[in-house]
């Protein structure tokens, strides 16, 4: 399974990928409010995420709701870089525009979704991505992991290329749950990222290990 890291901070950018965990990038319009003061510093910040990650997938949202200003958007993104991913969300206007930009073989990655259907539009429409939020699916009542894994079964019977990248994701055992059944990739703040390697046994066999060679003469 792959990890990228949810984020637009440069030094946790940095940081994941010093480490070599960085397969990709996902950001959004929340992200992007709390790493720049103006717009007009936004394209900069992508400019410098991709310096750090210039051969990894690289997702940048688009704000606009309506297809001809889904496709401006997007073809101002993908001038940036050929490993931009196009990251539009999951209604009408998004599906056409996901449609248009894989056939001009522009990577996409569809984003709120909450269905199984919708994953299997974007799907259809040839979506590089597609990003069900599975925290946000556990905090409507419902199974987030079950919800993926009825989108892993749909895509496997249909044979779709679409990967699964799992969003939203709550902490370590979301992303083990996501490798259970299957999910291509997770994107997780770089906080979850460094749980993985934790764990309190390690840490007190380890404490014990030194504590142990310490004595020796």
């Amino acid at each position: 399974m792959k990890f990228f890291l949810d984020s637009a901070n440069i030094d946790e950018i940095k940081t994941c990928k010093d480490l070599n965990l960085l397969d990709g990038i996902t950001t959004n319009p929340t992200l992007m409010s709390n790493a720049v003061k103006s717009k007009d510093e936004i394209f900069d910040l992508y400019k410098e995420i991709l310096k750090i990650c210039p051969d990894k997938p690289v997702s940048f949202e688009v704000t606009s709701t309506e297809y001809s200003e889904i496709m401006k958007e997007a073809e101002k993104l993908i001038k940036l870089s050929d490993n931009v991913v196009v990251k539009i969300p999951i209604i009408k206007d998004g599906l056409k525009a996901c449609h248009d930009l894989t056939q001009n073989g522009i990577m996409t990655n569809m984003t709120l979704c909450f269905s199984p259907m919708q994953a299997l539009l974007c799907a259809k429409m040839g979506a590089t991505f597609v990003s069900p939020f599975v925290g946000r699916v556990d905090d409507m009542g419902a199974d987030g992991v079950q919800f993926v894994a009825k989108i892993r079964q749909i895509f496997d019977n249909y044979g779709y290329e679409t990967q699964i990248l799992a969003a939203s994701v709550r902490g370590v055992s979301h992303v083990e749950m996501m490798a259970e059944i299957g999910c291509d990739v997770a994107t997780m703040p770089l906080k979850t990222m460094l749980q993985l390697v934790e764990h309190p046994s390690t840490k007190a066999g380890l404490e014990k290990f030194l504590s142990d060679f310490s004595k020796i003469a």
